[in-house]
């Protein structure tokens, strides 16, 4: 019998050891918001481009999403997987869009066609966790299925950097970027690299070029490369020859699309795949213009590799350009923030047909990460806090908390047991904009006595001396009972 391995981090004593995962992040109000309002704007783009919502749920059998080791007894490679009541494996969906693919097999029939849905919600993977990079995290989709042609693509890419802007992302903060694996595939066949698994290599080190660069990624296709943790990546050996080449292929960008063609014209050479890649840009290049795309917001860069095996044609990828620096002075760039491409043979898996297809994913939560780090997610205003001054009875205090519920005033009346500091603690440690308090003498004023937190905040700073501020008391004033929920409304809107 094995013995049970011994988890380090397992508590001592008999208490239990407050401990979470890696790679699964908590979230507070103030990122829960951002993410939500987020997915709202992006969700709201994808709807003023015709296309309609569709939930699939979180989980799928395990052979569906195409995501499963068939010599392993347990197929989590990549995924998180459990055993269902009648013995199949099932296992979180790791996106958006190989659910999509089994239900539009599954609905064909019945569908419009083409079929163009959007999707938002979490998806989960099993992979190395990093900054910026979860195992549980949010995606926003878009994708038409059933439709072929570079004016599809096109229509994806423009409609994605509409996204990007909803999503927070000014001018110049972003680029999404374009290339397509049939330039891919001809100078993979250039370099002789002809079975699945030495192209599958490559391509995963060229899509590496953002985060480890040139260098970097010449070990990966070279010898292969260690990283600062000590884990070893096997490389895809080929030689200097043949890795300066691919490496000028993946640098042949220029600053616009006009350029990067040309440049790639020379790079890639005249055969018949090569031919076909730039024929495919150009008309994405045509419709891009249809659509107003700038060069600024949409490039053409060949080091753009997706890293999922199913794109077959046009591939893209959204970055944010910005760098940001965090609260220990290094300075940040998240990079990559949403991708897509064309998945032709996607469907067919079920089908045993040809179905064509092209999508986009934005990753809300790496760009909520990227806004949080930029301080461009603020902290929200909590709910107005009423005192409770009577802790013998705390009827006054529900009213005073119900009243403003009712006129639409997020409120709350303190639960607790303590007395006035902590309370007044409590109500800034919620970002409360308002304090309310009603004691005996305030009862029998017919009054409440309102803190302006903010303002008091401010005022507090001019002041030198405790016997100073007890006597100014800023922020703080009295109001009559009629007055209360105007005067705290008043407040609460300019604090918002």
């Amino acid at each position: 019998m094995s013995k049970k391995k011994q988890d380090p981090d397992a508590p001592k004593s008999g208490k239990d050891l407050a401990r979470k995962p890696r790679g699964f992040p908590d979230r507070r109000e103030a990122l829960i918001h951002a993410q939500g309002e987020m997915i709202d704007r992006v969700t709201a783009v994808y709807r003023r481009w015709g296309f309609e919502a569709l939930d699939t749920g979180a989980f799928e059998y395990a052979d569906a999403l195409g995501k499963f080791l068939p010599d392993d007894d347990r197929p989590n490679a990549g995924v998180f997987s459990l055993q269902d009541d009648d013995e199949q494996w099932i296992s979180l969906r790791y996106d958006l869009t190989a659910p999509l693919a089994r239900f539009a097999a599954e609905n064909w029939q019945t569908l419009p066609k083409p079929f163009r849905r959007y999707a938002a919600g979490p998806v989960w993977r099993n992979e190395k966790p990093g900054p910026g990079r979860f195992r549980e995290f949010l995606q926003c989709d878009a994708d038409t299925v059933g439709a072929a042609g570079a004016h599809a693509d096109a229509e994806m890419v423009a409609m994605a950097a509409e996204a990007m802007r909803a999503a927070g992302a000014g001018d110049g903060e972003f680029a999404v970027r374009v290339n397509t694996r049939r330039l891919l595939n001809a100078v993979l066949d250039g370099v002789g690299a002809n079975s699945d698994a030495a192209r599958l290599t490559i391509l995963r080190a060229l899509d590496k070029l953002d985060r480890l660069g040139e260098d970097g990624v010449k070990l990966l296709l070279g010898p292969g490369r260690e990283d600062e943790s000590g884990d070893f990546t096997k490389g895809a050996g080929l030689d200097a020859g043949s890795i300066d080449k691919v490496m000028a292929f993946a640098q042949a960008g220029r600053a616009t699309r006009g350029e990067t063609l040309e440049a790639l014209g020379r790079a890639v050479g005249t055969g018949e795949e090569a031919k076909a890649g730039l024929d495919e840009l150009a008309a994405i290049a045509r419709g891009l213009e249809a659509f107003g795309c700038p060069d600024s917001d949409v490039l053409f860069d060949p080091s753009v590799v997706r890293g999922l095996e199913y794109y077959t044609g046009p591939v893209f990828e959204a970055e944010l350009l910005k760098e940001t620096v965090d609260e220990d002075g290094n300075v940040v760039r998240i990079g990559s923030v949403g991708g897509g491409g064309r998945y032709d043979d996607l469907v067919a898996r079920f089908t045993g047909e040809k179905v064509p297809a092209t999508g986009f994913s934005v990753g809300i939560s790496r760009l909520a990460t990227a806004f949080a780090i930029s301080g461009d997610i603020e902290a929200l205003n909590g709910p107005v806090v009423v005192l409770n001054l009577n802790r013998e009875d705390p009827t006054e205090a529900l009213k005073l908390a119900t009243e403003l519920r009712a006129a639409g005033i997020r409120a709350e009346a303190y639960m607790g047991s303590s007395g006035m500091r902590p309370q007044m603690k409590y109500a800034d440690r919620r970002g409360a904009p308002v304090a309310v308090m009603v004691g005996e003498d305030e009862i029998a004023k017919g009054v409440v006595t309102i803190k302006d937190l903010k303002e008091g905040a401010k005022q507090a700073k001019a002041i030198k001396s405790n016997e100073e501020y007890r006597e100014a008391r800023p922020g703080q004033f009295e109001a009559p009972r009629a007055e209360m929920i105007a005067r705290i409304r008043e407040i609460v809107e300019a604090a918002e």
